[in-house]
């Protein structure tokens, strides 16, 4: 009776090793599609973190953009001081402010427009005069009209500037 159990072994031994190599093949397939599946999660929600750190970046960008007048205001108001009471304490008050807005504007991101002696830029830059310009090359910034800002490398406003011819 030995020998009938031995003989049927051998003669399954094909037929397992057959149905073993296909389900390690489908084990296979299933672990790898798993693994695709798992990085295809990963990549989604990295590129969904980045959007959203996107979104908050930007959504206050309208609100910052009506912020900013009022800053350049400021700072024009700042620049008609008499130097004579710039020394005064209540001067000294408005000085403190104005650091503080550029603190608050560094913080969230937001850098003003390089303009005068700097090239054109289309991009970040808005040319209201182009003009002949005694000691600057054509292409050249010589007068800024009103500052433009950056909002995380983006332009927010763009600055609005007189051009060399």
């Amino acid at each position: 009776m030995m020998d009938d159990k031995n003989d049927n072994q051998e003669d399954n031994s094909p037929e397992l090793k057959s149905e073993l190599d296909l389900l390690n093949k489908k084990s296979q397939e299933y672990l790898d599609g798993w693994k695709r599946a798992k990085a295809d999660y990963l990549n989604l929600k990295k590129e969904t973190e980045a959007r959203q750190r996107e979104i908050i970046e930007f959504a206050n960008a309208a609100l910052i953009a009506e912020f900013l007048p009022i800053y350049n205001n400021f700072k024009l108001a700042w620049q008609h001081v008499p130097e004579e009471q710039k020394k005064s304490d209540w001067v000294a008050g408005f000085g403190h402010i104005k650091s503080q807005f550029v603190g608050f504007l560094k913080d969230i991101g937001i850098e003003e427009i390089k303009t005068i002696n700097e090239k054109f830029d289309p991009s970040q830059h808005e040319a209201v005069v182009h003009e002949e310009k005694p000691g600057f090359e054509s292409e050249v910034i010589f007068e800024e009209i009103n500052p433009g800002y950056t909002l995380h490398g983006r332009v927010v406003i763009p600055a609005k500037v007189k051009v060399a011819k």
